[in-house]
């Protein structure tokens, strides 16, 4: 793998971006922003729920429900956006007056993802009268099957991508179902729900069932939808952006709930000036320990409570569970790492490259843990810069070995949809893939132990197939150089709040050369530099975090060619520029 920093293709900014300072501007155009109404968060310009396919018909069946008092089963998934799904469904429908609304979470390690026939087996045992899916179902053929057969009704709410066959369930809302017209297809599971809840209460409001109580405000979850949309890495559209935008300004107001400005508190991160990336470097990894590690009700119940001093204690135990998940990914990223070197599949340099690796890259061990695969395969992924699926033993459920299942977890890079990958792969090999599913850059799998080394040479002959040499070499595009006296606070602090920025709505990165005037390292593997701007006599801080330290040595390297983010560094109450390098190349 080789890295290369390339420029955004400078072409003239729409004249509707002439009032937008000039570097603004031209990051937006690069973004494919051509007018300022496309910058525009109010809440007014959300897309409506009504096209979402089946919503109303969901909304009649929840309403029903509501009004009957009938006993609602929420049925969530154990990552950040299915927490979320969970705690905005349930505070919904209470509000609502479904005092009879509960969740059931199943545990990955027993269960496995989504509605399963033994997960319904669990819910039967709560005697529900309708069943709800956040953040799943879309291919829980035979869970719904299982649940309908109980006399249980099924409303599915998902955004995952649909099978060909859909399941029997009495109404789907799902803006990736093939009938659905709904415009944002990046939309995540708490932004399904968000909509179907937002139809319930318009349902509601219809049959004069707020004439003797409250009708709940719906602005008021969107704390929790700005979160989810961040911590799941769905694509920030305009609907996302919106969301995400009018989120953060809820909690800089101080309007979050006790769990939000719990984790921020644990995370060492204060509300006033939140970014979209504190949700997903501070408070989305807090709550996903507790999925990955134990259970994700710790996760549900910290978004749930009212009570600030409950709130930091479930914020407490997240917190431990994610030291732990940090301290387990670390032993598991170094023996991965281990074994590649061992293999001398690749030298982990620039000048090497990976030219030996698979295209598709598979990992198992029998020891790693089923909860923190999909972050060992998202760092490995980022080493190599090629399709990574690490895998881990499931519980065996049988003494003979060829009977043993392991899961993987897939990320992706730009250039392969990994969903469809897999697809190829189960259509071709149907007797290999025991279940899959998920989106273009991450997915979730099952195969037996025995069919490893079949799987793995068939995921790479799909990989050599689908993509190119050169979509194997990183690139990371630039928005220029920046000019002396770009380097200040009022721009630095205008870029940061410009956004939200996000997946597929990337925060600016710059490029340049630098005088390098001092260097240590700090903590265990960060590069501090004081950097010096080339033809001047002005010295700005650097910081490069989690380097590689093998490649970074102390060998007079004087200057630098590095991409960078225009970031505020705040100590003991000053503020000053500092730069976030992402890329760096000795000169």
């Amino acid at each position: 793998m080789s890295v290369k920093i390339e420029r955004h293709a400078l072409t003239a900014a729409s004249p509707a971006l002439a009032n937008t300072h000039p570097i603004l501007s031209s990051i937006y155009h690069a973004r494919g922003i051509e007018s300022v109404e496309e910058l525009q968060y109010e809440l007014k310009g959300l897309l409506p729920y009504h096209r979402l396919f089946d919503i109303e018909k969901a909304a009649a069946i929840i309403a029903d429900a509501i009004m009957q008092q009938e006993r609602i089963l929420i049925v969530g998934d154990f990552d950040a956006d299915g927490a979320t799904s969970t705690a905005l469904a349930i505070r919904a429908l209470r509000q609502f007056g479904a005092h009879e609304a509960c969740y059931l979470v199943p545990n990955r390690f027993e269960y496995g993802y989504g509605l399963t026939p033994e997960i319904v087996e669990v819910a039967r045992h709560m005697q529900p009268q309708l069943l709800i899916t956040v953040d799943n179902g879309i291919s829980s053929l035979a869970g719904v099957k299982a649940a309908k057969e109980a006399g249980i009704k099924v409303v599915v709410t998902d955004h995952h991508l649909a099978a060909d066959e859909l399941p029997n369930a009495d109404a789907i809302v799902n803006p990736n179902q093939p009938a659905c017209e709904f415009e944002s297809k990046a939309a995540c599971g708490c932004a399904v729900i968000f909509y179907v809840m937002t139809a319930v209460r318009t349902e509601l409001r219809q049959r004069g069932w707020f004439a003797q109580r409250a009708e709940p405000n719906m602005a008021q979850f969107l704390d929790l939808l700005a979160l989810a949309s961040v911590a799941d890495v769905v694509p920030l559209d305009k609907n996302n952006r919106i969301l995400v935008d009018q989120g953060l300004k809820r909690i800089r107001a101080g309007k979050a709930i006790s769990g939000i400005n719990a984790l921020l508190k644990i995370a060492g991160k204060s509300p006033n000036n939140l970014v979209a990336s504190d949700l997903g470097f501070a408070i989305g990894p807090r709550l996903n320990a507790a999925g990955r590690l134990d259970d994700m009700a710790t996760g549900i119940e910290c978004l749930l409570t009212d009570n600030d001093t409950l709130a930091d204690q479930y914020a407490e135990e997240l917190n431990t569970l994610n030291e732990e998940r940090k301290n387990i990914e670390r032993g598991m990223q170094q023996q991965a790492m281990t074994w590649l070197q061992s293999q001398s599949l690749a030298q982990f340099d620039q000048q090497a490259g990976h030219q030996n690796l698979p295209w598709g890259l598979c990992l198992h061990d029998a020891d790693w843990h089923q909860g923190v695969i999909g972050i060992l395969a998202s760092r490995i992924k980022d080493k190599v810069h090629r399709p990574v699926i690490a895998f881990a033993n499931a519980e065996l459920g049988d003494d003979k070995e060829q009977e043993q299942e392991i899961k993987g977890s897939a990320r992706s890079i730009p250039g392969l949809h990994i969903r469809d990958a897999l697809d190829l792969i189960a259509k071709r090999r149907p007797d290999i893939l025991t279940k899959f599913g998920g989106h273009a850059m991450a997915a979730g799998l099952s195969i037996k132990l025995k069919d490893y080394a079949t799987f793995q040479a068939e995921f790479d002959k799909v990989c050599h197939e689908l993509m190119t040499e050169d979509q194997l070499d990183q690139v990371i595009l630039s928005d220029g150089e920046l000019r002396t006296e770009d380097f200040n606070l009022n721009l630095a602090a205008m870029i940061k709040y410009a956004g939200p920025w996000g997946q597929q709505f990337p925060e600016p990165i710059f490029d340049g050369e630098f005088l390098i005037i001092n260097q240590k390292i700090v903590g265990s593997n960060h590069l501090k530099l004081t950097l010096g701007i080339i033809g001047t006599q002005q010295v700005i801080d650097a910081i490069a975090f989690n380097i590689d330290l093998d490649e970074w040595t102390d060998d007079n390297c004087q200057k630098i060619h590095c991409a960078y983010q225009l970031d505020i560094n705040e100590f003991r109450g000053m503020q000053s520029v500092q730069l976030m390098i992402r890329h760096l190349i000795k000169q």
